[in-house]
């Protein structure tokens, strides 16, 4: 029985208190986890806000879009709501919060969030690059997006960068893509995720993870694949619920 892979804390582990919180980052940074994921927002006044959502109103109780709203006061004020849309008393964090809670080295991907705007998305891609290029001991860092552009901005400017899949597009057209633009990695949604789709990715120099799980089984389906990491909302219980399992399994 194989095991898992690192596992990454899907928006700081969102079992743990609302999404991209400090309440999540705390708990979950105390238990046990490989590496973490955040989505970030680009404000009106170029702060890099860790929000889920560039609608403000889905996951805030602030209102319009990120973009058109600026960090102080409002954004810096407004509260986090929870998954079932419930106000909490946390505040979102901005990006040069993490520096120092998160140890450097360990595995951070940050996800450049824009609603249909490809050019927002590529600004935004900029100003993370400028924040990391602003603290080159930092390691670990890699900058993921569904917009193909915000992954092309971040490998020009020497980051680390992996596309986010929800297609099966032919593995050979996203090879050349992210060859030519020298994109290291995809993380591609689990529902897709199949033996060859892996096999033709990382015969061409691609790493591939993949998107949030929370059951074991569907974990170690995709385990078996062969990908570098998958993204879970609640890595330590799944890794805990693994080895328990293998413990049965080698006690019985």
């Amino acid at each position: 029985m194989a095991g898992l892979p690192p596992l990454y804390a899907h928006r700081f582990g969102r079992d743990k208190g609302p999404d991209s919180s400090r309440r999540a980052l705390r708990r979950t940074l105390a238990g046990a986890v490989d590496g973490l994921e955040t989505d970030v927002c680009l404000t009106s006044d170029d702060e890099l806000a860790l929000i889920h959502d560039p609608w403000l109103t889905l996951g805030t109780t602030a209102k319009g879009w990120a973009h058109e709203t600026p960090w102080e006061p409002t954004l810096r004020d407004c509260f986090l709501r929870d998954r079932h849309g419930v106000k909490t008393a946390q505040t979102p964090m901005l990006l040069q919060e993490l520096w120092d809670a998160v140890p450097n080295g360990m595995p951070l991907q940050l996800e450049v969030k824009s609603h249909g705007d490809p050019e927002l998305a590529a600004r935004s891609a900029e100003a993370i690059c400028d924040a990391l290029q602003a603290r080159p001991e930092r390691h670990g860092v890699e900058v993921i997006s569904f917009h193909g552009i915000a992954c092309e901005v971040a490998a020009a400017r020497g980051e680390d960068a992996r596309l986010v899949v929800w297609s099966d597009i032919p593995a050979r057209a996203l090879l050349d893509w992210a060859i030519h633009h020298g994109v290291g990695g995809v993380c591609v949604e689990p529902q897709i995720l199949h033996p060859r789709l892996v096999d033709d990715l990382r015969s061409g120099g691609l790493s591939v993870t993949s998107g949030t799980i929370n059951e074991l089984e569907l974990a170690r389906r995709v385990a078996s694949l062969g990908v570098d990491a998958i993204t879970s909302d609640r890595p330590g219980v799944l890794r805990a619920a693994d080895v328990a399992e293998h413990a049965e399994v080698l006690a019985g």
